[in-house]
């Protein structure tokens, strides 16, 4: 059982930027992959970015393209997500999200961090 402790989040001006991390409770994570996903109220969670531990092959919604980085530590078993050029609409609560092994769905969550954006 792997838990996950997102932190990072917080009341940032649009144009800013803000890292969130993503520390996994394993002494080595052993997962798939690990991704962010995000959900705005009265909204479906949103794919935002996900990362293949082994490779760091990186994937990301097109709609944070550009501005947001994802990005691992496997030594301190850590995901991050840089977000940089953040609008309002990216204002939601994040969750980070392991994987398992591949084919898989994201079955361990972490409780969130708050991202809101000012414009």
């Amino acid at each position: 059982q792997v838990q996950l402790v997102e932190s990072g989040g917080g009341l940032v001006q649009a144009g800013g930027s803000l890292r969130l991390s993503c520390a996994a409770s394993e002494r080595t994570f052993s997962g798939h992959s690990m991704g962010w996903f995000r959900r705005v109220p009265g909204n479906e969670r949103e794919f935002v970015a996900a990362i293949i531990w082994s490779g760091g092959w990186t994937s990301y919604a097109d709609s944070v393209k550009g501005r947001f980085t994802i990005a691992r530590d496997v030594a301190g078993n850590t995901a991050y997500l840089q977000m940089n050029s953040l609008k309002p609409e990216d204002t939601a609560t994040y969750y980070c999200a392991a994987q398992a092994a591949a084919g898989l769905s994201f079955d361990y969550w972490g409780q969130g961090t708050q991202v809101t954006v000012s414009s």
